[in-house]
């Protein structure tokens, strides 16, 4: 007979993802605020256009993606369109801004520009943990609108472990039957 143990909260490794992508979430939203505020940091870097329409839309675009974007990260809310839409503008920086200046400079741009980039691109891929909006939405409709398999798959879809979360019998039914 196999012997289940249950791991306290603070055991569970999905929490640190969690951790991160609410340090990530804000972050993103304190830069959106600050180009917000200094809008001529941000031209500062796009001004090697000759255009003075497209440096203005990247910055409107790049501080109002960081800002919305930081928030709905922060409170892991549509986690992956949040982490999407910040793609472009780090992948512009890192390849635009930052890659010309080198590896190990003293401000280590393009190290910290490429770990956000990766980050995002890993949230936009798996999406949210347990200790999100999303997954507590799941919970909720499931809950609620009695759609035990729907909710379930929902949850599984955001990878989040749907057997440490719900202890019901009647919903581990439905999540066996999700998956057939």
């Amino acid at each position: 007979m196999a012997i289940e143990s249950k791991k306290a909260w603070w055991q569970d490794p999905s929490l640190g993802l969690d951790v991160i992508r609410i340090y990530l979430g804000v972050g993103l939203m304190v830069r959106g605020a600050l180009f917000i505020g200094h809008p001529e940091v941000l031209l500062d870097f796009l001004k090697g256009s000759h255009s003075w329409f497209l440096p203005l839309a990247a910055a409107q675009y790049v501080a109002a993606a960081h800002l919305c974007g930081g928030i709905l990260l922060a409170l892991g809310l549509g986690t992956r369109v949040a982490a999407a839409v910040q793609i472009p503008p780090l992948l512009g920086a890192v390849l635009f801004v930052h890659l010309g200046e080198g590896l190990l400079t003293a401000g280590q741009s393009l190290e910290f520009a490429a770990l956000v980039l990766a980050m995002l691109t890993a949230f936009t891929a798996f999406g949210s943990g347990r200790l999100s909006l999303d997954a507590w939405i799941a919970r909720r409709n499931a809950e609620t609108q009695g759609d035990e398999a729907a909710g379930l798959a929902y949850l599984e879809e955001i990878d989040v472990d749907v057997d440490e979360i719900i202890e019901d019998g009647d919903l581990e039914h439905a999540h066996a039957h999700a998956h057939t």
